[in-house]
């Protein structure tokens, strides 16, 4: 048995058992099952944020939060911020399966920079810059989904070089920053997004979007081009995993964009949003093995203007799916404790535009970011741009603290993770290889 196939099993083994066991506490949801989860109140979050032209110093930056109420000097305010130099449209980020390292990219260059975390969580640096993505990866353009796998990162793309249009492929690097494959989505469903591993099922799922052309136009303009909106994907992709083989395309229309698995171990679904004509997607496996796709909720009122679900989370206990909708600005909460039919609990305003959302395992705290895209996001005076934390006790929402990113001079903030100073310190963390080390791992 090789080390990357040693690592596999030894991951899954892993994942098996705390799946188990059950009972896991805090950290956010939805996140790499490879991973290891902190536990307790979360004392930081890791804002990816994209730069603007005349705010500060300009340029795209990682945003270090105070979310820990204990520390009164420091909580829902701003900590540290690096900067990466430029705009890149930076747009989405994940952990390493050690949790060490915080990989974050833009969606306009490919670029990709890599985090070190756990040194000094309140002050995460960078240690290693990817800047050869495309052509590495044979072309892929748009590095969207950071999915930790043992030893690796799986990275989704959401265009090509060639034409800048949907066509896109899923890439893999090693921890180390070294290329490793690049699979490229069927032809009948070529378009990508997002990517989600179900290690007990050996199932992949991918998402659908649309390409460079499209995400890096106005969104006004483009939704006034009845050519260009023909080009968004309409698909959710089933994959053998460890095959890396597409085994089912599954219609699902409207460019369906974040996938959540299930948290439960025996819940063998999950969902997805259609941006585009706003329904909630039940994707689930049949008593044959094989998976099927099911509008279950359509979300808002189906003559309602155009609401652009964009992010989902769903709560550990696999009870509540947190909704986003951009063009309101608001949160739907539902109660999908019954899958096949989600229940609206609450519907909150959150902004003049709302985008991102992440709660924490305990279910006690939820999380939102205000920015899509530096050309999608609104102008004027509902183009405000925050982090707005809120309490959760499963009947409403309760704001705890925000922060105007634009007061702040930093910029309009996308993804967030969270981040712990106890984690940290109990870990341990190998040092650097030597060469015949490197050279015997690298065989």
């Amino acid at each position: 048995m090789d080390r990357g196939t040693l690592a596999f099993v030894l991951g899954l083994g892993i994942v098996l058992a705390v799946a188990g066991a059950g009972g896991a506490h805090a950290d956010e949801t939805c996140m790499s099952p490879y991973m290891p989860k902190i536990t307790g109140q979360e004392d930081y979050v890791y804002v990816w944020t994209l730069g603007i032209e005349g705010v500060g110093d300009g340029s795209d930056k990682l945003v270090t939060i105070g979310a820990n109420p204990a520390n009164a000097a420091t909580y829902g305010k701003v900590v540290s911020a690096v900067s990466v130099g430029g705009r890149h449209e930076a747009h989405h980020a994940g952990f390493s399966d050690d949790r060490r390292h915080l990989w974050a990219g833009g969606l306009d260059d490919s670029l990709i920079w890599v985090f070190d975390l756990a040194a000094d969580p309140a002050h995460p640096k960078v240690v290693r810059t990817i800047d050869g993505f495309v052509k590495e990866s044979g072309g892929v353009v748009g590095p969207h989904t950071y999915f930790a796998l043992p030893g690796r990162m799986l990275i989704t793309g959401l265009s090509n070089e060639q034409d800048k249009g949907g066509k896109t492929a899923v890439v893999e690097y090693n921890n180390d920053g070294k290329f490793v494959q690049t699979v490229w989505l069927p032809k009948d469903a070529e378009y990508g997004y997002d990517a989600r591993v179900q290690p007990r099922l050996n199932r992949m799922l991918t998402s659908s979007f649309t390409g460079w052309n499209n995400y890096m136009r106005d969104l006004g303009d483009l939704m006034g081009d009845a050519e260009a909106m023909k080009h968004f994907g309409n698909t959710v992709v089933v994959w053998d995993f460890h095959a890396r083989k597409p085994i089912q395309t599954l219609a699902v229309p409207g460019a369906p964009l974040e996938i959540r698995w299930a948290l439960q171990p025996r819940h063998n679904y999950a969902f997805t949003s259609s941006a585009l004509i706003a329904k909630i997607w039940l994707v689930e496996q049949k008593e044959d093995g094989t998976f099927a796709a099911t509008a279950v909720a359509d979300v808002g009122e189906p003559k309602q203007q155009p609401l652009l679900p964009v992010d989902i989370s769903l709560s550990a206990d696999d009870r509540y799916l947190f909704l986003d909708t951009f063009m309101d600005g608001s949160c739907r909460v539902y109660d999908v404790a019954d899958p096949h039919h989600p229940k609206l609990l609450v519907t909150q305003k959150i902004g003049a535009q709302v985008n991102m959302v992440s709660e924490t395992w305990d279910g006690k705290r939820v999380y939102f970011t205000s920015s899509l895209l530096a050309h999608w996001d609104k102008k004027g005076k509902d183009g405000e741009q925050f982090l707005k934390a809120y309490g959760w006790d499963g009947k409403r929402l309760t704001p705890l603290f925000s922060v105007d990113f634009l007061q702040e001079k930093l910029g309009r903030p996308h993804i967030m993770h969270f981040g712990q100073e106890r984690f940290y310190k109990n870990q341990i963390y190998a040092a650097a290889p030597g060469p015949l080390a490197r050279a015997e791992r690298d065989r």
